[in-house]
């Protein structure tokens, strides 16, 4: 069996969902790309962005588990 069969779809999120499952504000999320600690958007056509779901994904999953080793 192959593990493509697994794989989620890529999907774009824009800015009111990368809110929403983040919880942090639109100048915030802008302020930690310049700084490399959050994805970056992808330009779709003229001043329309979005990010790939999977990079949000993987960045809440790094970023509990740089919690959850704080913690132990």
């Amino acid at each position: 069996m192959s593990n493509e069969k697994h794989q989620k779809p890529l999907r774009f999120l824009d800015m009111k969902e990368v809110i929403d499952r983040v919880k942090l504000s639109n100048a915030t999320i802008y302020n930690r790309i310049a700084a490399g600690e959050f994805p970056r958007q992808i330009n779709l056509c003229g001043k329309r962005v979005a990010w790939l779901e999977s990079e949000i994904d993987e960045w809440i999953t790094t970023r509990v588990q740089s919690c959850q080793s704080r913690v132990v």
